[in-house]
């Protein structure tokens, strides 16, 4: 019987409750597996049984259908009914969410998604009844997309509790939730949720085909897993599609015409389609005015062209201080250290990402004493050795503020691996390495497309509103058009 697991899932169910049983027993291992079981009960002279999975459901629910079920035993009138047993149980469920099936592994699949199914003696269909209580959290502000004023909920892994975050913002009867299950063995429940009359179709049915088409037995990593399959990655470190924990974010993008994919078991919505500026807006910008908006904005911009080109250009003034103006000749080293200034500023960086790494896999309770020993500690020590200078130290921790200032995670660590890869060019090829270096770092973002669309734009191509509104934030009552990157249907906002 295990095969059928996997080649074939049109198995019917039998009349028989018995040689159902016997199936259900070798699909999903009950009497080996503890969490999985079945309760039998007599309801009119007929067996009928309760299959669940214990800790995805909520007991009280159960109990409450088990309840009602042999109450039929002690209503006479259903003793004098025409009407068959499974009838009378179907109507008996109290249930808003009753499904009818007759196929072995739909049923399979919902005793392991945490429903209930029901299997009365000489019906070959089942109910399966919503009870489902997952393991869960509540709603809280997620840690990498804090805002002075403004929500607090966030995502969480629980998928009917993300859907519902966004639901009740987006109050819109256009809104579109798609189901979809992807993994033979994990059967991961995965949302597509899009406004069905302002997104693109073509957009829309890209993103349904590409997670239809994955073929895995199962999403360890949830959405993270799910990315790989719909983006061609390859060896491009920037990130072709944008995550957010705020369902504020996530409804603003619907609104625009973007596509959101949600993965049962992670907080973290994918948004597609992306481009290099979506990842560098933050939450805050908008929930200031936007005089104070622009001003955070440009200072990330500024924070952000710190992490990429601060140090090769640093770098490149030390190896070539006739290329600084006479004001600005203090810039460099005032003596030469016990190792060259290239080795230093890579050794110094990478210990700031050793920092950085160590700082995620220690307790949170002495992690701000490792903080503070890394950087008062190490960094004076190795001054005094003459390991550093002290002013490689002060442009590294510029860079890595610079860095940290990057909303997205994934593009700040892509814009690191540039950083150091700058530099080398720099130290190796003076002004003509940092040159092609640049070069080549611009024509990559060019020539990156992520599900389509251009990554680079509205720069290349070139789009002079769209710029406009990444360089200033406007005030909401001027954004009358969504953007044309993701071609929406109804390209106006009302």
């Amino acid at each position: 019987m295990m095969d059928l697991k996997f080649e074939n899932r049109d198995v019917k169910l039998s009349k028989s409750i018995k040689k159902n049983r016997e199936l259900f027993k070798d699909l999903l291992g009950i009497g080996v597996s503890f969490d999985v079981d079945y309760r039998t009960i007599n309801v009119l002279d007929t067996d009928v049984d309760v299959y669940f999975v214990t800790g995805l459901n909520d007991k009280s629910h159960v109990n409450m259908v088990l309840k009602e079920l042999l109450e039929l035993n002690e209503v006479e009138h259903f003793n004098r009914s025409k009407r068959k047993v499974h009838e009378i149980v179907e109507n008996r469920i109290v249930n808003y969410q009753v499904e009818e099936m007759d196929v072995a592994y739909d049923a399979v699949t919902n005793i392991l998604s945490g429903l209930i199914v029901i299997v009365v003696d000489g019906c070959t269909k089942a109910f399966a009844v919503d009870v489902r209580s997952y393991p869960d959290r509540s709603p809280s502000e997620p840690d990498t997309e804090k805002v002075v004023r403004g929500s607090r909920d966030g995502y969480t892994e629980n998928i009917i509790i993300n859907t519902g975050l966004t639901r009740r913002r987006v109050r819109d009867d256009n809104l579109r939730y798609e189901l979809i299950r992807i993994g033979e063995r994990s059967r991961t429940d995965v949302v597509i949720a899009y406004i069905k009359d302002v997104a693109d179709p073509g957009l829309v049915q890209t993103v349904r085909g590409n997670i239809k088409d994955i073929n895995v037995d199962g999403l360890a990593m949830s959405e993270k897993s799910l990315e790989e399959f719909i983006v061609e990655q390859k060896f491009n470190p920037f990130p072709l599609v944008r995550y957010t924990e705020r369902p504020d974010v996530a409804s603003a993008h619907l609104f625009e015409g973007h596509v959101l994919i949600m993965v049962d078991t992670s907080p973290s919505v994918i948004i597609t389609p992306t481009t290099y500026f979506h990842h560098v807006q933050h939450a805050e910008e908008f929930r200031q005015s936007p005089t104070v908006g622009t001003f955070v904005r440009w200072i990330r911009f500024l924070g952000i062209m710190f992490s990429i080109f601060l140090l090769p250009m640093w770098l490149l003034f030390v190896m070539q201080p006739e290329l600084l103006p006479k004001e600005l000749a203090f810039i460099g080293p005032n003596e030469e250290g016990n190792i060259p200034i290239f080795i230093q500023i890579i050794l110094a960086d990478i210990g700031v990402e050793f920092m950085r790494v160590a700082a995620i896999h220690t307790p949170t309770a002495v992690s701000t004493a490792m903080g503070l020993i890394a950087a008062v500690l190490i960094g004076e020590i190795a001054i005094q050795v003459g390991l550093f200078g002290p002013e490689i130290i002060l442009y590294v921790a510029l860079s890595a503020m610079g860095t940290y200032s990057t909303p997205s995670y994934e593009l700040s660590v892509a814009n690191k691996i540039t950083r150091i890869l700058l530099v080398i060019a720099t130290a190796f090829f003076g002004v003509k390495g940092l040159v092609i270096g640049f070069t080549v770092y611009i024509l990559l973002l060019v020539r990156t497309i992520s599900l389509n669309t251009p990554y680079f734009w509205p720069v290349i191509p070139f789009n002079a509103r769209a710029l406009y509104h990444i360089l200033f934030r406007l005030a909401v009552p001027l954004h009358k058009t969504r953007p044309s990157i993701v071609h929406p249907q109804d390209d106006k906002r009302r």
